[in-house]
């Protein structure tokens, strides 16, 4: 298996913006166009209550109907604004992008530029024309 290779005129915070597109581009449909509109820049007042709750969530995950799945995603909610977290979710989802790349969408046989490509053009179809 490949392994994906980040391009070297990336900067971190490229890559991570990157990698969650493609990561929110595998998520059921309500949830994809949700995150997109909390990812917005005018939602922040709405993301970081969201981000923390979502964290709690995960925290308690040991309660029925939560879950650890909601501690990245909190992460990812408050990468936008706190930059402790924009290093966390960068160093998070590199870590998925080395050991899950299936999780990013990337096939065995293509590079993480081939996927995004090709990612970034499902998510114009989709998510930015409803």
């Amino acid at each position: 298996m490949e392994q994906p290779s980040p391009s070297s005129t990336d900067t971190p915070e490229a890559l991570r913006e990157r990698r969650t597109q493609m990561i929110t581009a595998k998520l059921p449909t309500k949830m994809r166009r949700g995150i997109q509109w909390l990812r917005k820049p005018e939602q922040k007042w709405v993301r970081l209550p969201s981000g923390l709750l979502l964290i709690l969530g995960g925290l308690l995950s040991f309660l029925p109907v939560l879950g650890v799945w909601m501690l990245p995603l909190g992460i990812l909610l408050l990468a936008e604004d706190i930059p402790l977290f924009q290093s966390l979710s960068g160093k998070m989802l590199g870590w998925i992008a080395r050991r899950k790349p299936s999780w990013l969408g990337i096939a065995e046989n293509e590079t993480e530029e081939e996927a995004f490509l090709r990612v970034q053009t499902f998510l114009e179809q989709d998510l930015y024309h409803p």
